[in-house]
């Protein structure tokens, strides 16, 4: 298989799985009971009047296949409709949410796959010793606790000390300068980036390090060893780059799923994110903003994913022979 049929088929698979999340998600939140506008029967003021014209308002009256063919139109020109919630464009509400929850999302991924990649090949470096059981079992603890049980205990051990709601201070006052705006949003990132550092670092660590054990017991390893090669050429020239095939399936994977899984960070530390705006919409089955922010969450593992595979093209030419 040529490089550029490798390519053509896997960019076609991602489209073709994008297409198939949006049908899936446009009618699995419309099973559901009730919409935006029922929830409009509890308040006395809301007359059925009001109820119907906001149903025609926002095409509630068509039915499912109708709402679903007018939704791809908008999408081809890039409007993901308006939200139930607060009338503004979804779009918008999703750049904003986005701006919010990346920075963090980011921290908290780089320094889990830093730390990750340097505890596993540790492990697997020193097999059966102290340091390859102490690394090896904190790894599967971390990987074991749900993110909210971390995320609970570092707020009961943590929030005396650092800010625990929120990305900035709601009392400060007058004008603040930019580098006080940014050590303050810095502490308030400390608590969830820990968060999802602890939540993602167990299992690299767990990963890299049977990648490395296997990668390390290979012909050409043994082979590099009789030659006379020093411990840290081999780790580092031979070992470390096989090991990378399933490391970098890992992260693309993990990297797709932390804006998903960044949800209940968001949600125990208010940080006002992309996973908060989700489980508000659910709350208020605000549909455009639920398939708006599915379908940002659908592309971004999607095009991770894609980005791995041309990774693996690059770490492994054979993939394509």
């Amino acid at each position: 298989m040529r490089g550029s049929d490798y390519l053509v088929k896997r960019s076609a698979f991602a489209v073709i799985t994008v297409f198939v999340a949006i049908t899936i998600n446009f009618f699995l939140f419309r099973v559901l009971p009730g919409d935006a506008v029922s929830n409009l029967a509890r308040i006395p003021t809301a007359t059925p009047e009001l109820r119907h014209a906001l149903r025609v308002q926002f095409g509630l009256d068509k039915s499912a296949w109708e709402q679903y063919w007018l939704y791809l139109g908008q999408l081809l020109h890039g409007n993901l409709g308006i939200s139930f919630a607060n009338q503004q464009p979804v779009r918008d509400n999703l750049v904003t949410a986005l701006g919010n929850t990346v920075p963090m999302v980011a921290i908290g991924t780089v320094v889990a796959i830093v730390i990750g990649i340097l505890t596993g090949v540790l492990s697997a470096v020193r097999r059966h010793t102290v340091a390859d059981h102490v690394s090896t079992n904190l790894a599967i603890a971390f990987y074991a606790f749900p993110t909210q049980f971390l995320g609970m205990m570092l707020l009961i051990l943590f929030a005396g000390l650092l800010p625990s709601a929120g990305m900035s201070d709601p009392f400060a006052l007058g004008d603040v300068s930019f580098g006080s705006h940014l050590a303050d949003l810095a502490k308030h990132m400390v608590l969830p980036a820990a968060t999802l550092a602890l939540t993602l670092y167990g299992e690299n660590t767990l990963i890299v390090r049977s990648a490395m054990l296997e990668t390390l017991g290979e012909d050409h390893v043994l082979t590099a060893r009789a030659k006379g090669l020093s411990r840290r050429a081999i780790i580092r020239k031979h070992a470390l780059r096989n090991a990378m095939l399933p490391t970098v399936t890992m992260i693309g994977l993990s990297l797709g799923s932390i804006v998903s899984g960044a949800i209940l960070i968001e949600v125990i530390f208010s940080w006002p994110g992309i996973g908060s705006a989700l489980y508000q919409a659910v709350l208020q089955r605000d549909y455009p903003m639920l398939q708006g922010g599915f379908l940002v969450i659908t592309v971004t593992v999607i095009l991770l994913n894609f980005v791995a595979d041309l990774a693996y093209f690059r770490l492994d030419p054979r993939i394509t022979s």
